[in-house]
């Protein structure tokens, strides 16, 4: 699903959403909109919604679709799907019933936003939603502060001002950052400066749209920008697995070591384990 201009969608998807069995979505009425702009007729078929409140109704007609050889064709609210929506509990739900997968890849906001942040590239850590109370946030970002990498955070509008406030706070006024909303829309906007600027203004922010903050990586003792490439590789890999195994902190240990893993590109067994090491050091020190 486009994350806002409609013609952002690819061929594929196109073919994808025309030849499908059964189709799912977080918001029908979105997915009905976009089958109409491009011409893309529903001829009877079922659009159910998958969402993070789907019911077991729900779940049961996609086992049924699936076991009798059906298509079933899921559509995100907007943006690449299972990033941040509840596609993943799908997919989960299909690979353990031995269903086969494709992935139709569409508009990411997250890395929308890395193209045009001016911000360096070649590492980042994407980390979702941040905690909605202030204590957990507080921590979240305690534990990502040193991360060698540029980090791509999603906020929505009432909570984006506190959170840039608390960045600057925690991570120095001077540090670099950028603010993306409404990417691919008509009223697109991209705020770049340090921190501190970007809270100073972050008053003026509409209270609507999709924002993605994105913040330049920690400069570290080990070499600052000119070094960081000789000494990434295993310092800066380890630094970024324990900044996101603390930043998801308040999950579960398996989702904690499972997000963790897929945002980094690691095994699922190394996070988890780096997770229980971490915590039984948290433990012997308290």
């Amino acid at each position: 699903m486009p994350i806002g201009t409609a013609r952002d969608i690819t061929l594929r998807a196109l073919d994808i959403l025309a030849g499908a069995d059964l189709l799912l979505a977080e918001d029908s009425r979105s997915l009905r909109h976009l089958m109409a702009i491009h011409g893309i007729a529903l001829g009877g078929r079922r659009i159910l919604a998958w969402h993070d409140h789907s019911g077991p109704a729900t779940v049961a007609a996609v086992r049924r679709a699936l076991e009798a050889g059906q298509s079933v064709a899921f559509c995100p609210e907007a943006g690449s799907p299972c990033i941040s929506d509840p596609g993943h509990d799908l997919v989960a739900e299909a690979i353990a019933a031995g269903h086969r997968i494709h992935v139709a890849p569409g508009p990411s906001a997250a890395l929308a936003a890395l193209a045009i942040a001016g911000l360096p590239s070649e590492r980042f850590l994407f980390l979702g939603f941040p905690p909605a109370r202030e204590g957990a946030l507080r921590r979240w970002i305690e534990g990502v502060a040193a991360t060698p990498a540029t980090l791509v955070i999603y906020e929505s509008p009432r909570r984006v001002r506190r959170l840039l406030i608390l960045l600057s706070e925690a991570l120095g006024s001077e540090r670099k950052a950028a603010i993306c909303r409404e990417i691919t829309k008509r009223f697109e906007e991209v705020r770049r400066g340090t921190l501190g600027t970007l809270a100073a203004e972050a008053g003026s922010l509409p209270e609507r749209g999709e924002y993605v903050v994105l913040i330049d990586r920690a400069r570290g003792a080990s070499g600052g920008e000119d070094g960081d490439a000789e000494g990434a590789a295993a310092g800066s890999a380890a630094a970024a697995l324990d900044a996101a195994l603390r930043a998801r902190a308040h999950l579960a240990p398996g989702a904690a070591a499972t997000e963790a893993a897929q945002a980094l590109g690691l095994p699922r067994k190394q996070a988890y384990a780096r997770l229980l090491a971490l915590r039984a050091t948290q433990e012997g020190g308290a």
